[in-house]
C-alpha cells in the first residue's frame, strides 16, 4: 500500500494525529492535510500520485494535419514522385495549411509505418575483429605523435603482440620528416 495511503488512514481514523503522522513518516504536516483532504474529495484514489503529465498541448499536430500528410505521402508515391519531408511540406504551404518541420512530418510518417529505416552507421556484428591465435604469431606497429613539454615533437613506435595484446616494444623517436618543396 502506497505510504500515503497509510497515512491518510492512520490520520482519519485516529490512531494518529497529523503532528505525530508528519514525525514518523517524514511528511509535512500541510503535505498530509492536503492528502486527507483529497481523500474526502475523491476517496483513496484521489491521494494517489496524480499524472504529471500536461491535460493539453497546443503546440500539437492536429489530426487533420497528420491525415493530410499521410494521404499526400501515400499519393505522391503512388504517383513515383519524391515524397520526403521537405516535399510533404511544400505541398502543404500550396494547400493553406499549417506546416510541422520537417522533424514532426518524419515523426508522423515513421508512426504511420511509412518510413522504412535506412540505418547510417554499420551494425558493430558487421566488424570482423582479426586476432591471432598464438602469441608471436602476428605483430601491430603504431606511430603515435606527441609533444614534450619542452615542445620539442617526438613519435613513439609501439609493437604489441596480436594474441596477448602484450606491450613487446615502445620506443621514442625525433619528429620524421621528409623534404618539403
Amino acid at each position: 500500500m502506497p505510504k500515503a495511503r497509510v497515512v491518510v488512514l492512520e490520520v482519519t481514523s485516529g490512531r494518529l494525529s497529523v503532528t505525530a503522522a508528519a514525525r514518523v513518516y517524514g511528511l509535512s504536516r500541510q503535505h498530509i492535510y492536503r492528502l486527507v483532504a483529497r481523500y474526502r474529495q475523491g476517496g483513496l484514489e484521489a491521494v494517489d500520485p496524480r499524472s504529471r503529465r500536461p491535460a493539453s498541448n497546443p503546440r500539437a499536430v492536429s489530426d487533420p494535419i497528420i491525415i493530410a500528410i499521410v494521404e499526400l505521402r501515400e499519393k505522391l508515391v503512388a504517383d513515383g514522385l519524391d515524397a520526403g519531408p521537405l516535399t510533404l511540406q511544400e505541398h502543404l504551404a500550396r494547400r493553406g495549411l499549417a506546416v510541422p518541420s520537417t522533424s514532426t512530418i518524419r515523426r508522423i510518417l515513421g508512426h504511420h509505418g511509412l518510413i522504412t529505416p535506412q540505418p547510417r552507421k554499420r551494425p558493430k556484428s558487421s566488424y570482423h575483429r582479426f586476432a591471432a591465435e598464438q602469441p608471436n604469431e602476428c605483430w601491430q606497429s603504431d606511430f603515435t605523435h606527441w609533444t614534450l613539454a619542452n615542445g620539442t615533437d617526438v613519435e613513439i613506435l609501439n609493437w604489441l603482440d596480436d594474441h596477448s595484446r602484450y606491450l613487446l616494444g615502445c620506443t621514442g623517436y625525433s619528429r620524421v620528416s621528409g623534404p618539403t618543396s
